[in-house]
């Protein structure tokens, strides 16, 4: 886990023995410090804070980050009171005492455990020999001992508080039978939740604007296969067979529904602008040479303001462009380029192993095939006349590959992003693999350079064990314009801030909420990141039990705690019963107030809450 950041509030716990670290609760004990069991029905188990000191006070680099560990409630720190007998304590808070200053300094293979060692002198927190293992010990004396590898007394691990969430209950009428057969009501507590006045942003209650595009027959018997969300977060989609996603269809800057519907093609719904979409129509008919198996999107590829189709074929990558009519051309013909197809002739690509990209590398405002196949990375230039480069006969880059020989990347395990890491304008390549992060640069010629490592986090080995289960995002948190880290880990949120020349700081937990410690699971729950209160930097999005949650985004990396601003798209059935495997939901601003709505696929149809937050408000 990484090292929380000060507001977080946590309990420290002895990885040995699985108690918490405490005060004695004895007359004359001054402080002195064990770690202790507490029972169910016990009292609560006492809170921490790791609160950063200033380099400047003592001299340390980022990699010597000194903190002083307060206590939550009382505000005294931990101290070495240089006793014979070793014992730690906690006292009041003096500055710049470094007897109150420790490191926290990660177990090497141990994701979660951590050395808790004084800046003064290197030693490190430990238990009490004879006490760890005794029976009928209920505190074992915390003290500082000599470091020792072998020693399992010695490390600790930080377990967050329970988030502090901000919603009401709902009252609903229960039936009450009677003695006599009669049956009255009465006014109960629902289990439900409903956001708490005043929640920012707030959002309209879960309305049904279309009764198309759902997974209930009446409403078209729609199943998503295959979709394949851009890992980055970004709008972009390679859709399926029965996806259902949105986009821009006609340049106009508005968010369309759109699907790929067997047999028939790709479907719109086109965006009224006010919440609301046009019937179902046909946007490009099926071709007959049209495989299950092929992948298609809407973008803008040449920068020109009009979206194209594009499709990942059996044959290579097809561009289908919007005519001056509005319609698009034809599936026939050649492709624009033999590569990053599924069929043997265009590379054999699969949805499941090789990830492709369409994004534009250089920062000429056109958009590039790249993808990461068995042997590396590759990439297909698009010109100014909208030609794509034929492959070279050897990867752009031997890395980033699902092959051992190019680092045993795996799709579903070890997210991969292009994106720029240094401002320049060109896109780099970010993976995280087993180990943590790898960053290859792409210097002025279009080069990728050899794979640095350069965070020793976030990885599998860190207890981050899937794709799915712990999604990651790399884009800007801070109007200072550097590309940082956040992801949803085991522990809750957390931020890696760039630096802007393709190298990160150390990962910090910034939010005790949205991870697996809270409940939040891949197959249950959607994690997005998107500005929804129209100030340019991105909020995080939850859609989780009760409805949709939002932790607003203070502009420093930091987080708000969680609000429920929407009792709607949830996994409970008092929240409609969403499941993420069966009903896609969406954030786009679809009435061109600038706001990202809620727009969702369910059963019956096509579900949207509009966004009601107002940046300028009147008295």
């Amino acid at each position: 886990m990484p090292v929380p950041t000060q507001e977080l509030k946590l309990q420290i716990v002895n990885a040995a023995t699985g108690k918490t670290l405490g005060a004695k609760d004895a007359p004359g004990a001054e402080g002195a410090l064990v770690v202790r069991d507490l029972p169910d029905g016990g009292p609560s188990p006492e809170l921490w804070q790791l609160v950063p000191v200033q380099a400047a006070q003592g001299g340390q680099t980022q990699d010597e980050q000194a903190y002083v560990i307060r206590n939550a409630a009382d505000g005294k720190v931990l101290d070495n009171p240089a006793a014979a007998d070793r014992g730690v304590r906690q006292w009041n808070a003096a500055a710049n005492d470094k007897a109150q200053q420790w490191r926290v300094v990660p177990v090497e293979g141990e994701a979660g455990c951590y050395f808790i060692e004084t800046a003064t002198d290197g030693a490190v927190l430990d238990l009490t020999g004879p006490a760890i293992t005794g029976p009928g010990q209920d505190d074992t004396a915390v003290v500082l001992s000599e470091y020792d590898e072998n020693a399992k007394s010695q490390r600790w691990q930080f377990v967050t508080a329970e988030p502090e969430r901000a919603s009401d209950p709902v009252l609903r009428w229960a039936p009450l039978s009677h003695w006599n057969s009669r049956q009255s009501w009465r006014l109960t507590r629902s289990p439900a939740l409903r956001p708490a006045p005043g929640a920012t942003p707030p959002f309209s209650d879960m309305l049904l604007v279309l009764e198309a595009f759902g997974s209930d027959q009446e409403a078209g018997g729609w199943r998503s296969d295959g979709v394949n969300r851009s890992p980055d977060g970004r709008p972009t989609w390679w859709a399926g067979p029965g996806a259902r996603f949105l986009a821009d269809t006609s340049g106009a800057g508005g968010a369309d529904i759109v699907g790929l519907k067997p047999a028939t093609g790709l479907v719109t719904a086109s965006s009224r602008g006010d919440g609301t979409f046009d019937d179902e129509r046909v946007l490009h008919p099926a071709a007959p040479a049209e495989s299950p198996a092929d992948l298609w999107t809407l973008a803008d590829t040449t920068g020109g303001g009009k979206p194209d189709i594009v499709i990942l074929s059996a044959d290579g990558l097809r561009v289908l462009a919007r005519d001056r009519d509005g319609t698009f051309k034809p599936s026939g013909g050649e492709p624009a380029l033999q590569a990053f197809g599924h069929g043997v002739q265009a590379g054999g690509w699969l949805a499941d192993k090789h990830p492709r990209f369409l994004v534009d590398t250089t920062g000429d405002g056109r958009a590039d095939i790249a993808g990461f196949h068995d042997d590396g990375f590759w990439l297909s230039l698009q010109d100014e006349d909208g030609t794509f480069a034929p492959l070279t006969d050897e990867p752009a880059l031997k890395a980033f590959g699902h092959n051992e020989k190019a680092g045993g990347w795996l799709a579903d395990k070890h997210p991969r992003f292009l994106v720029d890491t240094t401002g320049d304008g060109r896109a780099d390549i970010a993976g995280f693999h087993d180990d943590g992060l790898w960053i290859s640069l792409q210097d002025e010629d279009g080069a990728f350079a050899e794979p640095l490592y350069v965070l020793d986090d976030l990885g599998v080995d860190h207890g981050w064990s899937t794709a799915e289960e712990h999604p990651r995002f790399l884009l800007p948190t801070t109007r200072d314009g550097a590309v940082d880290i956040v992801g949803f880990g085991p522990q809750g949120v957390v931020v890696a801030r760039g630096r802007g020349d393709g190298t990160f700081e150390p990962a910090k937990l910034v939010l005790n909420d949205f991870g697996l410690a809270q409940g939040w699971t891949g197959k249950k729950h959607l994690r997005l990141l998107a500005d929804v209160t129209g100030d340019n930097s991105p909020d995080i999005v939850g859609f989780g039990d009760e409805g949709v949650w939002v932790s607003h985004n203070r502009g420093d990396g930091q987080f708000d705690q969680a609000q429920l601003v929407c009792r709607g798209f949830g996994h409970h059935d008092d929240a409609g019963a969403w499941r993420v495997d069966r009903h896609p939901r969406f954030l786009a601003d679809i009435t061109g107030d600038g706001r990202v709505d809620i727009v969702g696929f369910g059963g019956p149809g096509v579900y949207v809450a509009r966004n009601l937050y107002r940046r300028f408000r009147t008295r």
